[in-house]
């Protein structure tokens, strides 16, 4: 090996953590004979059918990725919570399974399942770039999409939307505009409400979803709407404003808060203002879609405290939180 390819060689050790597969070590120079001596005397290790370790021990996460990725082979990224785990939009690592998508026309891994390691095939989600030197892995709008896709529930999912947007990895407009590419996509009613139709619309789909889902629903009286106060002598709007009570509903889009445990003391919040009459409320997309029933029992208890004689309805949802109440 001359002077130039050994460089190559040791940047190419450094970059992918001392994992490499056969095809590079031919490229390298080294024969079958001289791979199969060097993991026979211990001084490399197999890791997978046809990669190896270059080095004795126990394997880092990074190169545990880089030995997943050689293995499944051409068009491989990290995606979903792994993609996630190496942007970091999330903490710590995803746990000990690898996350890999795939172009939709390869053909399964030969040799069978990967252990350890999930494979999906799809034709929605583009590499993050640029990937030169880097873990190839999905892009951070796709990786949310993909998380969103794989969630449980859309409160499960609009946590991953208010996880990206809040850390400021992307915008609500990146993530609409990815959405937007993808001709099948879970939530999508719901996360064009979370996403807005435009910068502008974000507060009159949540507005929209408030009186259809929330009020009307569930038989509450109608709010004003962008109501005017005059408060210290200021003006101030209220999104939702129910004058003859003095209980407010304002309504926010993923990226007013940029601190994630400001959304998780406002549910907090909203739960302890409904039980001492306190009069303002805060809800994001999450309460005027997957929560609205749970909302709706919030300001029904508010309005009744504050004098209101209607009684509110359970809407038409299986378990709907009004339905205990009525």
């Amino acid at each position: 090996m001359d002077v130039d390819a050994y460089r190559e060689w040791l940047v190419l050790l450094d970059v992918q953590r001392g994992i490499i597969d056969r095809s590079q070590a031919k490229w390298a120079g080294f024969s079958d004979r001289q791979i199969l001596h060097r993991l026979r005397s211990g001084r490399w290790q197999h890791v997978h059918q046809g990669v190896y370790a270059t080095f004795t021990g126990a394997l880092s996460r990074e190169a545990r990725l880089w030995a997943a990725l050689l293995r499944v082979g051409e068009g491989a990224m990290l995606s979903h919570e792994t993609a996630a785990e190496v942007h970091g939009l999330i903490d710590r690592a995803a746990g000990g399974t690898i996350h890999i998508t795939v172009p939709p026309r390869r053909r399964p891994v030969q040799g069978g399942p990967i252990r350890g390691v999930v494979i999906h095939r799809s034709g929605q989600s583009g590499p993050q770039l640029p990937i030169a030197w880097k873990l190839p892995r999905t892009r951070i709008e796709d990786t949310v999409l993909d998380l969103i896709d794989a969630a449980p529930t859309f409160q499960a999912a609009y946590g991953w939307v208010f996880r990206a947007v809040s850390r400021q990895f992307t915008t609500t407009a990146m993530l609409r505009a990815a959405l937007a590419t993808r001709p099948r996509a879970r939530y999508r009613g719901k996360l064009a409400v979370a996403l807005g139709e435009s910068d502008d619309g974000i507060h009159s789909g949540l507005e929209l979803r408030y009186a259809r889902d929330v009020e009307r629903a569930h038989g509450l009286p109608s709010a004003q709407r962008q109501a005017r106060r005059e408060i210290g002598g200021k003006a101030h709007y209220r999104d939702n404003w129910y004058a003859e009570y003095r209980v407010c509903v304002e309504l926010d889009g993923p990226a007013f808060h940029r601190d994630e445990q400001v959304w998780k003391d406002k549910r907090r919040d909203n739960l302890n203002l409904a039980q001492d009459g306190a009069e303002t409320f805060r809800f994001g997309p999450l309460e005027v879609t997957e929560l609205a029933c749970e909302s709706a029992a919030m300001v029904a208890a508010a309005l009744a405290r504050n004098g209101w004689k209607g009684i509110p309805h359970p809407c038409r949802r299986p378990g709907c939180k009004l339905r205990s109440r009525r």
